[in-house]
């Protein structure tokens, strides 16, 4: 029987750890059982793409943080992208969002904003958390080393990866001998 190399197994494993997350991401609870959650995954060559965004977002801002979660990305076995349809109304009346009502939210102009696209409705912010963490909750019993991070999410909707979302969260994925996301330096070092 021949031998599989290891490394070549455990970056399966990512992208299997992956789909389960995309799956608790699915099933995490919503409000009002209404689900505006989507879903993704990037590895491999689609990658690279993702980590270039970053890049041009910090160039075009002066933040180094992008070109360090850029490189970050780079080093991922898998990345996985969380959004949600924000713009969509609850219809609880509660003005969280800026209006007084949900007709109003809902017929206010939907601005395209550096990174996202508003307002967005409280409890789909909500919903979008509850996914994130129910992703990875699993993530974290697979054993799979994770961190969400806001700048896959600029760069994914700068690419449009998940058209209907107006925020989008990415989750980087990584199986290595030692956690790559645990201690970043902060500030960045300059590009």
């Amino acid at each position: 029987m021949p031998l599989v190399e290891g490394r070549a197994l455990e970056k399966q494993g990512v992208l299997e750890a992956a789909k389960m997350m995309l799956v608790s991401a699915r099933t995490a609870p919503k409000t009002g059982g209404v689900d505006d959650i989507l879903t993704g995954m990037v590895d491999g060559d689609e990658i690279e793409p993702l980590a270039k965004a970053m890049d041009d977002i910090g160039d075009e801002r002066g933040i180094d943080g992008f070109h360090r979660d850029a490189k970050n990305v780079r080093d991922s076995d898998a990345v996985v992208v969380i959004g949600v349809r924000g713009s969509k109304k609850y219809a609880l009346d509660c003005g969280a969002c800026g209006y007084n009502t949900c007709d109003e939210f809902e017929k206010a102009e939907k601005i395209e904003g550096l990174d996202f696209i508003g307002p967005t409705c409280l409890f789909k912010a909500l919903d979008l958390g509850i996914a994130l963490g129910s992703a990875v909750k699993t993530a974290g019993v697979l054993n799979v080393d994770n961190r969400i991070m806001y700048r896959i999410g600029a760069a994914a909707v700068r690419l449009r990866m998940l058209p209907e979302a107006t925020v989008i969260m990415g989750i980087a994925l990584s199986a290595k001998g030692k956690n790559i996301y645990y201690d970043r330096i902060w500030p960045p070092p300059k590009k």
